[in-house]
């Protein structure tokens, strides 16, 4: 078994996890965003929505998405795509992550995943939960390894539109109840990040 064949909410027991539902980042302020990178993110999702597939919402809205981000806070992270991602893979818990952000150790070579983001199955979000979930207890008993201690891992599951945000901590998971949507990009950005600058010291 691998990421994309654990489902939600089944995903919960297997995986031994405790659930809580939360607001996570309500109360962090938006960023600015430039008026033309928002005509961009904007043109991209309606260009993505009539080609419907999900390549094209990763490669004309996810993926512009993330890389600003990475310019916005260039050093402070790593960003992968289609990385594999080994922890036990005799639970199941291993496979090839959409996105993966981690901290800024090297831009080759993943260390310490910090947010794993999953492209939702037919624009629904609650189809992806299952593979982000476990993608990001693999991450946890990958940095465990590392760090000898728990940090909190991040989770995203994402129609392109639509943003869903899960925080993991040891075996204790929070799911943000708000959904963010594109058009919120300054609200986005703001999570994002918070996100991968979490693990500063």
């Amino acid at each position: 078994m691998a990421f994309q064949q654990f489902t939600f909410p089944q995903v919960i027991e297997e995986l031994g996890l405790s659930v809580v539902d939360t607001k996570l980042f309500d109360t962090l302020p938006a960023e600015s965003v430039a008026p033309d990178f928002e005509q961009t993110i904007r043109e991209g999702a309606d260009l993505a929505s009539a080609i419907d597939t999900e390549k094209a919402r990763s490669e004309f809205v996810i993926a512009p998405l993330l890389f600003e981000l990475w310019r916005r806070h260039r050093g402070e992270f790593s960003i992968f795509s289609g990385v594999e991602l080994v922890a036990d893979a005799n639970r199941g818990l291993n496979g090839i992550c959409d996105f993966l952000l981690a901290q800024a150790v090297s831009q080759h070579i993943m260390t310490h995943p910090i947010l794993s983001i999953v492209e939702a199955k037919n624009e629904n979000l609650r189809s992806g939960l299952g593979q982000c979930i476990a993608s990001m207890v693999a991450a946890n008993i990958v940095n465990a390894s590392k760090s000898g201690s728990q940090t909190p891992v991040y989770g995203v599951v994402t129609s392109g539109s639509l943003w869903k945000f899960l925080k993991l901590v040891g075996s204790d998971l929070s799911m943000d109840g708000s959904e963010y949507h594109i058009n919120q990009l300054g609200k986005l950005f703001a999570v994002l990040g918070f996100i991968v600058t979490s693990h500063r010291k």
